[in-house]
């Protein structure tokens, strides 16, 4: 959608805004997968697809011990990893991801992680919301996480207008300050779980209710 400048300002405004105020409530910003190497957060995030971060990270800690470099996923039995994996749902088909992933990654990169969105969305199971992930966690670079509690919130508070991903994406890029959308990101993920959540938003208790244009809406109806 494109706005006219006057739109963008305001959007601008109120984005600005709604940054600053979740600064203040989250103050630590941080991904929730557990990791300590670039490519366990590919692999975390992979894994995190139709599961909750918190299973996810049960099942990272034996997978991450077993296999500890690009290099041994790589090489690694599928049907194994697809073990490790089961309880994060889809297995068979993230198995095979994980494993294209490493083996490009050995192939065209040197083993290590590229550091431009164009590559990362070449490895297999890799699209723009994981490779915006490790841009911003990875490589400090600004990233637009555009998963469903973004999307939803930004939705609510009238930052952009589109339900789908890369739209979101495009119009939070003409809208946010590069140097704070990675951690902006990781904290509408907190604020959604914890006060905007998808069925039952708590706006009486919500810190953005002022500029929130859900939430303005309600009230003049």
């Amino acid at each position: 959608m494109v706005f006219t400048d006057e739109e963008l300002k305001i959007r601008r405004e109120r984005a600005a805004r709604a940054v600053a105020m979740l600064e203040e409530k989250y103050p630590g910003a941080q991904c929730s997968l557990i990791y300590k190497k670039p490519h366990e957060l590919m692999i975390a995030a992979r894994l995190s697809a139709q599961c909750t971060d918190a299973r996810v990270n049960i099942v990272t800690k034996e997978l991450f011990q077993k296999y500890r470099t690009v290099g041994d996923f790589a090489n690694a039995s599928q049907a194994d990893v697809e073990r490790i994996i089961m309880p994060c749902g889809l297995y068979k088909t993230k198995a095979a991801s994980i494993i294209g992933m490493c083996r490009k990654l050995m192939d065209d990169f040197g083993g290590e992680l590229p550091d431009t969105l164009e590559k990362l969305t070449t490895l297999p199971g890799i699209g723009r919301k994981t490779a915006n992930l490790l841009l911003g966690d990875v490589f400090g670079k600004p990233a637009y996480v555009c998963d469903t509690h973004c999307i939803r919130i930004c939705g609510r508070l009238g930052l952009t207008t589109s339900k789908d991903p890369v739209k979101t994406e495009s119009e939070l890029r003409e809208i946010l300050a590069p140097e704070k959308s990675s951690d902006f990101c990781h904290r509408l993920v907190l604020f959604g779980r914890e006060v905007c959540k998808a069925q039952k938003p708590r706006c009486s208790e919500c810190i953005l209710a002022e500029i929130c244009a859900y939430n303005n809406t309600k009230k003049s109806v």
